[in-house]
């Protein structure tokens, strides 16, 4: 499932659903945040995002594999605010490395043993 708030061109197959939701603040991650359970395996690089899935039950991942866990998303909470705060100050602060073959393999993995885990 494709969650947007704006119509995005996605290949048509029977196992991709687009929902399409308003262009309010957070609406995308509203519909996501409360249709997550137990069963959902979630992927964001958003990391507040990835905390109210958390809470809600679901398996979080990054899309270069990361898996979020209710032990480790406090910590990315906290770089999030620090990061957040030097940017703020004028600080010049890098993003993200470029996504690379090896984070495709990671997440192609990460996202077979969660599916694996969810089927028992």
């Amino acid at each position: 499932m494709i969650v947007s708030n704006q119509h995005l061109r996605i290949p048509a197959h029977p196992l991709i659903t687009r929902v399409v939701v308003s262009d309010g603040f957070d609406a995308a991650d509203d519909w996501i945040a409360e249709a997550a359970d137990a069963k959902s395996v979630i992927v964001t690089a958003d990391i507040l995002l990835a905390d109210r899935c958390l809470k809600a039950g679901a398996t979080v991942l990054s899309p270069t594999g990361k898996a979020f866990t209710t032990a480790s998303i406090g910590g990315a909470i906290a770089t999030r605010a620090i990061m957040a705060d030097l940017r703020a100050g004028g600080d010049q602060v890098g993003g993200p490395a470029p996504f690379a073959k090896a984070d495709r393999s990671r997440f192609l993995s990460a996202l077979d043993a969660a599916l694996v885990k969810l089927a028992r």
